[in-house]
């Protein structure tokens, strides 16, 4: 028999293995947990397996428990669903339940499901596609516990547009490479263009950047920026409840075979996107016009015109652009001051006042008061959606332009925000050229293709030939009476687009109708093509400069040559009557 002190060593060694046995489990439980945190921060899972053990694990931690209402999302599955609209080569998708994580989209779809494909282009500058990764789960119930486990989700609701733009402090290039072209997408999924919905947009930080505010108020649910939300998305999952993707080819400088801005004409995008700018920045659209420019107006009617500031004019061309001003305004002036029997006759010329403005300066609407003061829990400004923006105030006085006048550039940029009926007068910049080792200079109007693309306003050019010798007092005096003339004559709306464009837009138009094979050089935007060919102005090309020229020219690091029939050039050159 054994003694009592035998018997307590007997049943000492079995209590110290069991809490040896215990200490090894904690060790286990806590090694699993950091396995699954550490699976749980990859895009794709293993084994469905894995998705057991992760929801298991999940479920312990964080005492989460499954309930009936839980099982969906809001009445929708967390499957994601795809549409596509659009040819392939240039198609917008919409994805439903789209997921973020780690810096990337991610499908989550289950074993065997057909889904359209995806393909899409993300920027106007980047020809490569863009395909959101894949997650294939064995069952729906796997991809739903999946989901359920991930108690840190977070989710964005309503619809958001993805794209991505290079030059936001550029306010042309963040207007119509970016938003528009988002916009033109939205509307393959009417009505999402005329509610509210978010931006998430690949953009470099930018402090000076105003053109981010413009987007946040435009979209009406902010921006989101994908720099920030790559850094939140290393340690957290993010649900869309809606993206649309796929703007790319819908930029101001996708060149098209009739040089229209993309869907301005032929959706009517132009006149949306101007109309939704006005009233997302507090004002209310322009005046509408249905049939004429003349609608609304009478012979006596006092016209606004206003001459843009540009950076191409030089110092004595500026001179002769106030001599125009100050007789068209001296005129005008001296007809107002007749006394009311001389003022029944009709005036020779159409009333007229010019300003020369700059978009500098003007500043935005500044409210002051004690009452205004932002709280530490105001999520934005009290005066946010009271007060105008500086660019809520320039389309203050754009909006009640009837004649805009300016070079190319970006002050070109916002002639489709012009109301029903005005006057684009381009006046023109000059592009230094080589030609047999004799240097010269060759007109250039650059922005046209927007002219053409916005059906209610009418274009006018400086001409072309005559623009070499610098802008002239007498046909800056000229344009600017026959567009007020032909405003009140009464210019058919919609504007023929190929009547909006200056001789050698006319002349690329009809290049591209009989040589197709250049057409698809230079408005085919795929991998496959040279870039230098797509960077296109159809100045350059009609008088054969840079790419265009016989022996090449330098471009993006190497020696391109963009082939053309240049016998078909030299022959409507001739009949467009543009000298070199």
């Amino acid at each position: 028999m054994p003694t009592k002190t035998g018997l307590a060593q007997s049943i000492y060694i079995p209590f110290q293995t069991i809490f040896i046995i215990f200490l090894i489990t904690i060790v286990i439980v806590i090694l699993q947990s950091i396995y699954a945190a550490t699976h749980t921060a990859k895009i794709s899972i293993s084994t469905d397996d894995e998705v057991e053990s992760l929801l298991s694990i999940q479920i312990r931690q964080n005492h989460y428990l499954i309930q009936p209402d839980n099982v969906t999302h809001r009445g929708k599955t967390f499957e994601t669903t795809i549409q596509c609209r659009g040819p392939l080569y240039n198609q917008t998708c919409l994805f439903k339940n789209l997921y973020y994580f780690n810096r990337k989209f991610v499908i989550f779809t289950v074993n065997g499901r057909q889904l359209p494909d995806c393909r899409v282009y993300t920027n106007a500058f980047n020809l490569f596609e863009f395909t959101p990764q894949k997650r294939i789960f064995k069952t729906y119930e796997h991809l739903e516990k999946f989901v359920l486990a991930l108690s840190h989700m977070h989710i964005i609701p309503s619809t958001t547009v993805y794209f991505g733009q290079y030059w936001m402090h550029n306010i042309g290039h963040a207007l119509f490479d970016g938003l528009y072209p988002a916009f033109v997408a939205l509307m393959r999924f009417a009505p999402r263009h005329l509610q509210p919905f978010r931006i998430l947009a690949s953009i470099e930080p930018c402090d000076l950047c105003w053109s981010e505010d413009v987007y946040s108020r435009f979209a009406g649910l902010g921006l989101i920026k994908q720099y920030v939300l790559n850094h939140v998305s290393k340690s957290k999952w993010f649900m869309f409840d809606e993206v649309i993707i796929g703007s790319g080819k819908f930029c101001q400088r996708c060149v098209q075979p009739h040089l229209q801005l993309p869907g301005g004409v032929e959706l009517d995008a132009s006149r949306l996107f101007r109309n939704r700018m006005y009233r997302q920045m507090g004002l209310i659209p322009p005046l509408p016009r249905q049939k004429s420019s003349s609608e609304r107006r009478t012979p006596r009617d006092i016209l606004q015109a206003y001459v843009i500031h540009n950076k191409r004019f030089t110092n004595i061309e500026q001179k002769q652009i106030h001599k125009a001003i100050q007789e068209i305004n001296t005129y005008t002036n001296d007809y107002l001051s007749k006394t009311s029997d001389e003022t029944l006759v009709e005036p020779e010329w159409p009333l007229i006042n010019v300003t020369y403005f700059y978009y500098g300066s003007v500043s935005a609407q500044i409210i002051n008061g004690k009452q205004l003061k932002q709280t530490s829990t105001d999520s934005r400004s009290p005066v946010y959606e009271l007060t105008h923006t500086k660019f809520a105030s320039q389309l203050r006085i754009i909006r009640q332009m009837d004649i805009h006048i300016t070079g190319p550039g970006t002050g070109q940029m916002y002639q489709t925000f012009l109301p029903d009926g005005s006057v684009t007068v381009n006046l023109g910049g000059l592009r230094s050229k080589v030609l047999k080792n004799v240097s010269g200079f060759y007109t250039s109007f650059l922005e046209q293709h927007v002219t053409s693309g916005t059906p209610y306003i009418k274009g006018l050019y400086y001409p072309i030939n005559k623009r070499l010798r610098g802008i002239k007092k007498d046909e800056v005096l000229r344009l600017i009476r026959r567009a007020g003339q032909i405003i009140l004559n009464g210019f058919t709306l919609p504007v023929n687009p190929w009547g909006n464009l200056a001789p050698d837009g006319q002349l690329f138009v009809e290049m591209c109708t009989r040589d197709q094979k250049f057409c698809s050089s230079v408005t085919n935007r795929t991998i496959d093509k040279k870039y230098a060919c797509l960077d296109f102005w159809p100045e350059d090309f009609v008088h054969e400069q840079k790419q265009w020229k016989r022996e090449g020219s330098v471009r993006y690091g190497s020696n391109v040559s963009c082939a053309f029939n240049r016998l078909l050039l030299h022959q409507l050159r001739e009949k467009y009557q543009i000298k070199l």
